[in-house]
C-alpha cells in the first residue's frame, strides 16, 4: 500500500506549484521534530485567507505532515491557507499529550498566521483517522484550550473517516478480543476505563459550539461505519449543526488518498463549508 501510494505522488512530487507558496519546518513549541508544522499559502497576498488547520492519522503513533503535501498544494491554490502540523506520537506520549501539543499548534497559528496571509478569526480544524479523534477532542474538551492559554478559535471542524469517536466503546468491545490494534491502543489510552472515556468525543458532544462536517468511506473500517453516524445522530440531537457523507467505494487510507487530485470533489464540499461559516 505504501508503495502504491509513493507511486501515485511522484507526478506531482515533480512537478512545481506555481500559484502556492510552502513555508516549511516552523517550530509551535520545543520538542523538536514533533512540534513542527507547515504553511501552504495562496499566491494572492491581496487579502488574508480562511485557514484549515490539518492533524494527520496514523493510529496515533506514525505519520508526519510532511505526507500530506498535496493537501497543502490543493487547498492553497483553492485560496486556502492549509497548515500541516506534527504533534508526539505513541508509545512515548499518550492522547493527552498529544491533544495538548494540537492545542498549541492551534495557538500559534491564531497568533501568527496573519504573517502568512491567514485570518486568525477563520481557523479551522480537519483531521484524518486518529487525527479526526485528535480534532474533535481538542475542538470539544475545554482543557486542552485552557492550558493553552486561549479561547476555542475554531469556526468549524471537519472530520475525514474518523477513528476513535467513541474509543471507550470500541476498548469496552475489542480488549478481550484479538484485535491486532488494541495493544497499540493501549499504549495511547492506557488500560484505565476512566481515560478511554476522557479521551472519546463521542461523550462530549454537549461541548459542541461550532458546526461539523464529516465524511465516512463507504468500505472503511467497521467501527468508523457504526460511530460517525451515531455521533452525527447524537450532534442532531443535541442542536448542534452537523452533515455527514458517505463515499461510496472508499477504503479508509483511500479517504484522504483520493485528495491528492485537486479536482476531488471533497475539496468543494470543504470550502463550501468554509465559506459558509
Amino acid at each position: 500500500m505504501k508503495k502504491i501510494f509513493l507511486l501515485l505522488l511522484l507526478p506531482f512530487m515533480l512537478s512545481s506549484c506555481f500559484s502556492s507558496k510552502k513555508i516549511k519546518d516552523l517550530a509551535y513549541a520545543d520538542k523538536g521534530e514533533r512540534n513542527l508544522l507547515d504553511i501552504y499559502r495562496p499566491a494572492n497576498k491581496d487579502k488574508l485567507h480562511d485557514v484549515i488547520i490539518f492533524i494527520h492519522g496514523g493510529s496515533w503513533r506514525s505519520s508526519k505532515k510532511d505526507t500530506y503535501w498535496f493537501l497543502g498544494r490543493n487547498f492553497a491554490r483553492k485560496g486556502k491557507v492549509f497548515v500541516a502540523i506534527n504533534y508526539p506520537l505513541a508509545p512515548d506520549y499518550q492522547y493527552q499529550e498529544m491533544g495538548y501539543d494540537c492545542a498549541k499548534a492551534i495557538k500559534w497559528v491564531k497568533d501568527s498566521i496573519s504573517k502568512y496571509g491567514g485570518n486568525p478569526d477563520r481557523i479551522f480544524l480537519m483531521g484524518h483517522s486518529a487525527g479526526g479523534h485528535l480534532a474533535a477532542l481538542v475542538n470539544q474538551d475545554p482543557k486542552y484550550f485552557a492550558k493553552a492559554g486561549i479561547k476555542n478559535p475554531i469556526k468549524g471542524v471537519i472530520l475525514n473517516d474518523p477513528f476513535g469517536l467513541d474509543i471507550y466503546q470500541y476498548l469496552k468491545a475489542q480488549i478481550n478480543t484479538d484485535d491486532e490494534y488494541v495493544p497499540g491502543f493501549l499504549q495511547v489510552f492506557s488500560k484505565d476505563e476512566k481515560a478511554w472515556k476522557d479521551a472519546s468525543p463521542m461523550l462530549k458532544i454537549d461541548q459542541i459550539k461550532n458546526p461539523y462536517m464529516m465524511f465516512v468511506g463507504g468500505d472503511t473500517f467497521p467501527a468508523i461505519k457504526q460511530q460517525t453516524p451515531l455521533f452525527e445522530q447524537k450532534m442532531k440531537e443535541d442542536d448542534k449543526e452537523v452533515s455527514l457523507d458517505v463515499i461510496e467505494g472508499k477504503k479508509h487510507i483511500a479517504m484522504i488518498t483520493q485528495m491528492i487530485f485537486g479536482w476531488n470533489n471533497l475539496y468543494d464540499r470543504i470550502i463550501e463549508f468554509t465559506d459558509k461559516h
